[in-house]
């Protein structure tokens, strides 16, 4: 009889740790968050400000990624920002701020300020120097079509771009 329940409780113990083990594993396993690139709480008139001052500091210039987490296009931008070469040009001569556009209700005003058309498509990028000068503005939704393009077309566009010297 003892040994019956000796081995009960050991089945019971084997069963729980058993148990225990699984929900670790499938908790672990649990989908993560989607990611998002466009923050729905950020200041974008802050975050610019505080990107032209690190730029004008660094002598690197701004990059202005207008977009929306919904754009499929954006996020395949995101990918090949943080693809090398990409990355490393980016950190090198750029300050990345990413300007939510909501449902384009938000941050219009950047984007009229730097007359980003964004009737043209997202991602829209413009680039400014350090005291906040255009640099370059996309114009006609250049890389609305970003999931059509090659990771090589932002490696032109940061090149093209750079602050030269």
């Amino acid at each position: 009889m003892r040994f019956f329940r000796l081995l009960t409780s050991f089945s019971a113990a084997a069963l729980l740790t058993f148990a225990a083990v699984q929900l670790t594993a499938a908790s672990a396993q649990a989908p993560s968050p989607v990611p998002q690139i466009y923050s729905d709480t950020a200041d974008a008139h802050a975050d610019l400000a505080a990107a032209l001052a690190t730029a004008k500091q660094t002598h690197r210039h701004v990059l202005l990624d207008f977009g929306g987490n919904w754009c499929g296009d954006c996020k395949v931008l995101d990918i090949y920002i943080h693809q090398s070469p990409n990355a490393e040009l980016l950190a090198k001569n750029y300050v990345l701020v990413h300007v939510n556009i909501g449902r384009y209700d938000k941050n219009q005003d950047l984007a009229d300020k730097y007359n980003v058309p964004l009737k043209k498509g997202v991602p829209a990028l413009a680039v400014l120097d350090g005291n906040g000068k255009e640099v370059f503005v996309q114009r006609t939704g250049e890389f609305e079509d970003m999931r059509h393009m090659q990771p090589s077309s932002l490696t032109d566009f940061l090149n093209k771009w750079k602050p030269q010297g």
